[in-house]
């Protein structure tokens, strides 16, 4: 949805409909749990959350100075697989805005999350030789165990460089137990604050890649899909306005920096600065358990009106806060 595209001030705002729960899982229906809480699959993330922006929204469409804001909204249906399809239009959408607010639930504490780490997913496939455990087994070249040995060698990387973790998920191949496997696939993600340990990153499994393996072919497939997005003069401005929304709303605004990725990385990515867990106060997301509290859907569709009507008025300088997107970043 496009609303007043020639308007001088341009805000993104985005979320997503899918969930991580399969089809035919049992987990369907959202109900009230003893102590009120909302439970229900997608409640928190971020069912929720589109709630909040669509009231927000018809509330910010009331005010007298609304004509002085555009916004585009994108609700995107492969968040949690990466936004694969999605981040070409987030990264278009990103370049015509000035800032960018995205409804992913708050943080279990109730916090925003401030900076968030990038993220790629990858595997590594090894082809062997085929051969017969008994008859011919030095004639094979073992797959399963060369994908174990980049495995291991991945996982090394951990702790060689601040802030970068290797996550090894899975492991696949394997044969009948009376002959060598000649195909296995290592499947890994990686995490990391900032572009240059992301380029230190690919540069070392590159290396792990090249290694001479006898008999061994190795291929590797997969990319980085959100870049990090650093707590840097632009998101530092933008949060604080936020804190003094919140305040003049009663609310305590609080940030802290989260291993989490989302759009607002995508966003972030494309020039854009944004808030990104503008949705509502829960948790337990990803599980059985995920839940929601009632009262937040009111407390955040507020915040966010009260965020889009200072920017109308200016006294959130949107423009501005874009511009320090230039600045360096500030270190502790």
């Amino acid at each position: 949805m496009v609303v007043r595209p020639d308007a001088p001030l341009q805000v993104v705002l985005t979320g997503h409909y899918d969930t991580v729960y399969p089809e035919s899982s049992l987990f369907q229906t959202v109900v009230t749990r003893a102590d009120g809480a909302l439970h229900g699959p997608g409640i928190a993330d971020m069912k929720g959350g589109i709630s909040v922006m669509l009231a927000a929204l018809e509330a910010f469409e009331q005010h007298p100075e609304a004509h002085k804001v555009g916004y585009r909204v994108l609700l995107s249906p492969d968040e949690e697989i990466g936004s694969i399809a999605s981040a070409p239009i987030l990264s278009q959408f990103a370049r015509l805005g000035h800032v960018g607010l995205t409804y992913e639930p708050a943080l279990a504490d109730g916090s925003l999350a401030s900076s968030r780490k990038g993220s790629g997913n990858f595997h590594i496939v090894v082809h062997g030789k085929a051969a017969h455990a008994g008859r011919d087994f030095a004639a094979g070249h073992n797959a399963v165990i060369g994908a174990a040995r980049i495995a291991e060698a991945l996982h090394g990387l951990n702790g060689r460089r601040d802030g970068v973790t290797v996550n090894i998920a899975r492991i696949d191949g394997g044969s009948p137990l009376n002959m060598v496997p000649d195909v296995a696939i290592a499947r890994f993600n990686v995490r990391f604050p900032d572009a240059e340990a992301a380029a230190w990153f690919e540069a070392e499994v590159a290396r792990i890649v090249a290694e001479p393996r006898h008999g061994l072919h190795v291929h590797l497939h997969g990319l980085i899909t959100r870049g990090a997005k650093p707590f840097n003069a632009a998101q530092q401005a933008l949060f604080g306005a936020v804190r003094d929304v919140g305040a003049l709303l009663g609310q305590d605004i609080a940030w802290k920096p989260s291993g989490g990725v989302c759009e607002g990385n995508n966003l972030f990515a494309s020039g854009l600065p944004n808030v990104d867990t503008l949705g509502v106060r829960g948790g337990d997301i990803h599980s059985e358990a995920e839940h929601a509290w009632p009262e937040s859907f009111v407390e955040r569709a507020q915040l966010s009106a009260l965020i889009l009507m200072k920017l109308a008025s200016g006294e959130i300088d949107g423009r501005s806060i874009h511009a320090a997107m230039t600045a360096p970043l500030e270190t502790a």
